[in-house]
């Protein structure tokens, strides 16, 4: 089942005829974490997508609220009994008509729900291989901070790390400058000193990025920097980790043939399990 429109279909509906999601990419999206009947960060989330409409340009519907949007998501996760700890994506996009040129901005949106077995925030002690992906380059722009479904980059860089025995792979910018990974913000630890790539560098507006952040800038003695991270500031790294929504954290365990500790990767996630249980 999915939510389509505010109705509840079989999964096997066809949309895709006249699709511009489909046929141009036309569309963006959300992936929210839902804990006990309760949708993590969404007031974040929410915003991101209405800056994201707005940003490509996107009617936005009177009754698109944030407690619309939140009894949609709900709704389907009670009728597929999925409250407990869920995923969920919602897609939105442009209605059909016209090539390059919509004949119109008015939008559609699908939902969709996957169990997830954890609620908690959780780090595998299994290693985390990453490299560099090189045969293409995020542009330094707008359009590459939204969640938009144009994500041939992420994809063709998932099959590499797949053919190369590797579990992810952080994706460079047009000045060859590291900005983030295949699914997800990325985070280096440096002596005292934690940096993330800033928005403006071609990286994803991240949900958790902003937690982290936040959580970060609360612990004493650590200097917390919005900052460009070069391919050689890796091989200087104490740890280096990854943030999403779903995963949270994910700590860099090897890069080539730099190994890399996880102990404050650790301590953070932590903190961010302390503050979602206190908020749920």
């Amino acid at each position: 089942m999915i939510n389509f429109n505010g109705g509840i279909v079989s999964k096997d509906t066809s949309l895709l005829a006249q699709n511009r999601a489909f046929l141009f990419g036309d569309a963006v999206f959300e992936t929210v974490k839902i804990i006990d009947s309760k949708i993590l960060f969404l007031e974040d989330h929410y915003f991101r997508l209405m800056s994201s409409m707005r940003v490509i340009r996107m009617e936005i519907p009177m009754n698109f609220t944030m407690e619309y949007l939140e009894g949609q998501i709900l709704t389907l996760a009670r009728r597929k009994n999925l409250t407990h700890s869920s995923r969920a994506r919602i897609t939105v996009y442009r209605n059909d008509g016209g090539y390059y040129l919509p004949q119109n901005n008015t939008i559609s949106f699908l939902i969709n729900i996957e169990n997830l077995v954890e609620k908690r925030y959780i780090i595998s002690q299994k290693e985390y291989i990453v490299d560099l992906y090189t045969d293409f380059y995020v542009t330094r722009q707008l359009l590459s901070s939204i969640k938009t479904t144009n994500k041939i980059i992420n994809i063709t860089g998932s099959i590499f790390a797949n053919e190369n025995g590797l579990d992810n792979c952080l994706l460079l910018n047009d000045s060859k400058n590291v900005i983030e990974a295949l699914q997800g913000n990325l985070f280096m630890l440096k002596g005292v000193t934690l940096t993330t790539p800033p928005i403006s560098e071609g990286c994803l507006n991240g949900v958790m990025r902003k937690q982290i952040l936040a959580l970060a800038r609360k612990i004493e003695n650590l200097e917390v920097v919005e900052g460009v991270i070069s391919p050689f500031d890796l091989q200087k790294a104490d740890e280096l980790f990854i943030t999403n929504v779903i995963k949270g954290i994910q700590p860099i365990t090897k890069y080539r043939k730099k190994e890399y500790s996880t102990d404050f990767a650790r301590t953070v996630l932590q903190k961010l399990n302390d503050s979602i249980a206190i908020s749920i």
